[in-house]
């Protein structure tokens, strides 16, 4: 969250077949809630993208504002937190946005 708040996060990525990440549009704008689900800013998506998770380069990676150094250190991360592997034909949703308010 203080990532988005500081522009530090401009990106994020999902799993295509998760129902919430797949119907993501351009356009749409999201509340973020802080961690006891006060609302803190407005984002609005900017691009959604369904990739092979094999096209997920650096740039992409760098702008989760998670502070990945390689596109193999994204990878791992997202395996540990989508709790499977990440395979180089696996669906994922790359979705960028941009901060628009802080509440």
């Amino acid at each position: 969250m203080d990532a988005v708040l500081r522009g530090e996060k401009t990106a994020t990525a999902g799993l295509a077949d998760d129902d919430d990440d797949a119907e993501v549009q351009a356009g749409d704008r999201r509340l973020l809630l802080g961690f006891d689900d006060e609302p803190v800013a407005i984002v609005e998506v900017t691009e959604v993208r369904i990739v092979p998770a094999g096209e997920i380069d650096l740039e992409f990676a760098r702008a989760e504002g998670e502070a990945f150094e390689s596109v193999e250190e994204w990878r791992e991360a997202h395996e540990r937190f989508f709790e499977r592997p990440i395979a180089a034909d696996t669906p994922i949703v790359a979705t960028r946005f941009r901060l628009v308010e802080r509440l």
